[in-house]
C-alpha cells in the first residue's frame, strides 16, 4: 500500500483543486470589499487554521533553533506569497476568475526557469514540453482579439 504522506502528486492534485476553489470563493467574496482588505482577512484565516494545524500534529518547535539561512528564505517565500496574493485578488476583483487563474498559473513556467537557474533542476524534453504548453496557454489567453 503506497504511503499517502510522501505522495507528491496527490498532494499536489489536491493544492491544484483548492487553488481552483479559492479562484471562485475569492471572486464570490471580492463583491463589494477592496481586494486587500479581502486578502487581509484571507490571511488571518490562514494564520488561525494553519496555527491550529501545526499545534494539534505536534509540528510546533522552538524558531530560535533554525537557521539564519532558513529564516531568511521562510521570510523571503512569505513576503513572495503576499505579494502574489494582492495581485492575485486585485486581478480577480476587476477580471473573470477563468482568466485570472490560469494566467496566474504562467507560474508554473516561471518555477520551471527558476529552478533550472537557481537550483540546477533539469527537466526532461517531455517536461519541458509540457511547461511550454502551459505558458503557449497564457499567451492564447491573454492575447486580444
Amino acid at each position: 500500500m503506497m504511503d499517502v504522506s510522501h505522495n507528491w502528486f496527490l498532494w499536489a492534485i489536491l493544492s491544484a483543486g483548492f487553488a481552483a476553489l479559492t479562484a471562485i470563493f475569492a471572486k464570490i467574496g471580492l463583491e463589494g470589499v477592496n481586494s486587500d482588505y479581502a486578502t487581509l482577512i484571507r490571511t488571518v484565516v490562514i494564520l488561525v487554521v494553519l496555527a491550529g494545524f501545526v499545534w494539534a500534529t505536534g509540528a510546533l518547535s522552538d524558531p530560535r533553533q533554525l537557521s539564519t539561512k532558513t529564516i531568511g528564505f521562510l521570510v523571503a517565500s512569505g513576503l513572495a506569497t503576499g505579494a502574489s496574493w494582492v495581485c492575485y485578488f486585485r486581478a480577480l476583483k476587476v477580471g473573470e476568475a477563468s482568466q485570472v487563474a490560469p494566467v496566474d498559473k504562467f507560474s508554473v513556467v516561471l518555477v520551471a526557469i527558476f529552478a533550472f537557474a537557481f537550483l540546477g533542476e533539469r527537466p526532461a524534453a517531455r517536461e519541458w514540453l509540457a511547461i511550454a504548453l502551459v505558458g503557449a496557454g497564457v499567451v492564447l489567453l491573454a492575447w486580444k482579439r
